[in-house]
């Protein structure tokens, strides 16, 4: 499934420790991975030269943890928008996931995280993994060690929405074993209108929560759990995620509904900067 992964790196603390959010993929059949260190053309001028080899030492260091969970990596410094050529350059490896990395506090604690992770994943046409680390007294910590010991999957069954979870029983069939499934009953839409007809909407998404459930136990769960809460899509799966031990965000780029409220307009950060664990981002078929 994710044989080949491009690995943007800012060189930063942050982005050495969250490698190991990449360590459960080897389950998921990942063999390769490309370190992609991007420096703007704009900033980086006639000193190319001398800031590639400044990075050399840091990059040999987080190929070599790379290795050491069983990777094999090359190394790719490269000059122009970052966001672009990290893109391009997993078009032209064929590549299978790009993996950007960024603290659960902030979109702005390096130059990296600041802009050019956000850009990479708008403009992905392959799935993105944003791997997380949280800072705590000065220290940046690990997050993400084990990416596939409970997933949620939020949907609103859309066809990017099932896209997204046919990953999903990839992960199962590659050995993650519990998974919650998660619908929000949207609150702005329902109130005005519809508020009589909730349980309905309840029962309905209910069986469908349910084949979904049944697929995944038989790809080889051990444990589903089905989610329905009302409210804010974007607030309702943060408080779920933050009130339970849960290991990554497996979810569609694009949608109607839910996936809309989180991907598009002033709110298109949300999940992605403040979700506490990894996200895995499945772009729908352009």
């Amino acid at each position: 499934m994710f044989s080949k992964i491009i690995v943007g790196t800012s060189l930063s603390e942050t982005s050495s420790k969250t490698l190991c959010c990449l360590k459960d993929l080897r389950q998921a059949g990942a063999t390769e991975a490309i370190l992609a260190h991007a420096m703007n053309i704009r900033d980086v001028g006639s000193l190319y030269s001398q800031l590639r080899k400044m990075a050399e030492p840091m990059l040999e260091e987080q190929k070599k943890i790379l290795e050491d969970m069983g990777f094999s990596v090359e190394i790719e410094v490269l000059l122009g928008f970052p966001a672009y050529e990290i893109n391009r350059l997993a078009r032209e490896k064929q590549a299978s996931l790009i993996a950007v990395h960024m603290t659960s506090e902030s979109l702005f604690d390096d130059t990296f995280v600041g802009g050019v992770a956000y850009e990479v994943i708008q403009h992905a046409e392959l799935p993105v993994l944003v791997m997380k680390a949280k800072t705590a007294h000065g220290q940046c910590e690990l997050v993400c060690e084990e990416v596939l010991t409970h997933i949620i999957h939020p949907t609103d069954f859309s066809d990017n929405a099932e896209r997204a979870f046919a990953y999903v029983e990839k992960l199962v069939e590659s050995g993650c074993k519990k998974v919650t499934l998660l619908h929000v009953q949207e609150q702005e839409r329902i109130d005005k209108y519809l508020k009589d007809r909730l349980a309905e909407f309840n029962a309905i998404d209910q069986a469908r929560m349910e084949r979904l459930k049944e697929r995944l136990l038989a790809k080889g769960a051990e444990e589903v759990f089905i989610e329905i809460p009302y409210g804010s899509a974007t607030r309702e799966l943060l408080r779920v995620v933050a009130e339970n031990a849960y290991s990554m965000i497996v979810m569609g780029s694009q949608g109607r509904g839910f996936i809309s409220e989180v991907f598009l307009g002033s709110v298109s950060h949300n999940i992605v900067r403040k979700a506490p664990v990894p996200v895995l981002l499945i772009p729908a078929v352009r």
